[in-house]
């Protein structure tokens, strides 16, 4: 059985899910120089198979109930989307603002409010793992917890 092309392999990854430009390139690398991989990229996105405004939509769609949009443009930038995408994608995928997020996250990890300073650590730590604003997190661990929610 013959070696699958580069176009192949290309359609493949694509087919499975979405990908940015330099994850496609970089899961390429290996079969081809950068000249046919860049290439073979140009062409899926000719042909709108690969497009980094739709990974960015449908990364941000998938992970904004449970990041902060510091966590979503850092995951975003480390898979080559530009500045520019990123910024598009989170005002159009994130219509809730950050701070209700950010409370039900809080929410749905913890059952109370910080009764301590160490509880208050653990639950600004984490967060701030997810990628919210350290003033939205001491504004939020400040209010009381809903009991009924």
């Amino acid at each position: 059985m013959a070696e699958p092309s580069l176009r192949e392999r290309a359609l493949r990854h694509l087919a499975r899910r979405d990908h940015s430009r330099a994850e496609l390139a970089q899961k390429l690398a290996a079969y081809g120089s950068d000249d046919e991989i860049e290439a073979v990229i140009a062409r899926m996105g000719e042909l709108g198979l690969q497009s980094d405004s739709r990974y960015a939509e449908a990364f941000v769609r998938g992970k904004a109930s449970r990041f902060g949009n510091a966590r979503l443009r850092l995951e975003l930038s480390r898979r080559g989307i530009a500045r520019e995408l990123i910024d598009a994608a989170l005002a159009s995928e994130c219509p809730a603002a950050d701070i209700e997020r950010a409370r039900a996250v809080l929410h749905a990890r913890f059952a109370a409010a910080p009764a301590d300073p160490r509880a208050w650590a653990r639950q600004a730590r984490f967060l701030q793992a997810r990628g919210f604003a350290p003033e939205l997190i001491r504004k939020l661990l400040k209010e009381p917890h809903d009991e009924s929610a």
